[in-house]
């Protein structure tokens, strides 16, 4: 069967409400030939004559007369579909948005990211999920609506990214610790008895390897390993053991902590917002991308370490 010329539906559509080939053609800027010919087609298509002559005008068939709402309602859908998005009304949203963050993002950022799309869209949810590894398939599938985190080789080369902020590693201990007295140094540091934070439970990262490249070992000083920073801070919270975290990811985690600026270079990284290409012109995606990336703008990391 072959496929319909869905043009004609607009031909048939100004036909059916002008009642003649001529006033049809000059609201189609055609000429009354070619308003004729289309006539023509729409006949042989529908197998139905449509208009039929009745004195000096045209009158529709039985069969024109049945489809003159449903084709005028077809037309307007598709006017409908193909125009650009209009604004959207905030406060009449109602829409739950999936936000896959890694572990510390929530803690730092979602009090402040909730309280401001609460303020602008009352009827939108969030809803943060974890993220145990960098697949971005759940954004692909459309399970996750945004998510953040560093661009890595996981990722599909298809998805958006905007970036948020630059992060570093911190050294992050409890108030009254020997470390939170005197200088820094790499020594002191890597004497320390240290968590170590990975989701995969591995015991090197990029500190074990800036502190090697200084001749000093670390690995035998790593005394437990956990999945993620809110937890290492808790440990170090209440022991002598070390944390070691990224500095904006933990502001709020690390209040009533003493802080200090790792004395070795470890490189810094950029976190990211990601998306699926098909949600770039979803005007409430955007509203709310938007939110992120005024949230973390306004949470500016410390400056005085």
């Amino acid at each position: 069967m072959a496929t319909p010329d869905l043009n004609l539906l607009v031909a048939l559509d100004v036909l059916l409400a002008e009642g003649s080939v001529a006033r049809a053609a000059r609201r189609l800027r055609l000429s009354p030939s070619a308003m004729s010919r289309t006539l023509a087609r729409l006949r042989e298509t529908t197998g139905d004559p449509l208009l039929v002559r009745a004195g000096r005008g045209l009158v529709a068939t039985p069969r024109a007369t049945e489809l003159r709402d449903r084709v005028g309602q077809l037309v307007q859908d598709a006017h409908a579909v193909l125009r650009p998005a209009e604004a959207i009304d905030l406060r009449q949203l109602v829409r739950t948005f999936t936000v896959r963050t890694s572990e510390g993002f929530v803690e730092n950022f979602g009090a402040d990211l909730i309280a401001r799309v609460a303020a602008q869209a009352p009827g939108v949810r969030l809803c943060f999920v974890p993220k145990p590894n960098k697949d971005s398939g759940p954004l692909r599938d459309g399970a996750v609506d945004l998510e953040t985190g560093v661009v890595g080789d996981a990722m599909g080369p298809e998805v958006r990214a905007q970036a948020l902020f630059r992060d570093r590693f911190i050294g992050v201990v409890r108030v009254g610790h020997p470390l939170a007295k005197g200088k820094m140094t790499p020594a002191r540091y890597g004497a320390g008895k240290h968590i170590a934070v990975s989701r995969r439970g591995r015991d090197r990262g990029p500190i074990d390897e800036a502190l090697q490249a200084l001749g000093l070992e670390l690995d035998h000083e790593v005394v437990t390993i956990v999945g993620g920073f809110s937890t290492a801070l808790a440990l170090a919270r209440a022991s002598d053991l070390i944390a070691t975290v990224p500095e904006r990811h933990t502001g709020t985690l690390r209040l009533g902590m003493h802080s200090f600026a790792l004395p070795f270079a470890t490189p810094a990284f950029t976190v990211s917002l990601l998306w699926h290409p098909r949600m770039q012109a979803d005007p409430a995606h955007r509203w709310l991308r938007e939110c992120v990336r005024e949230v973390c703008e306004a949470q500016r990391g410390d400056e005085g370490l």
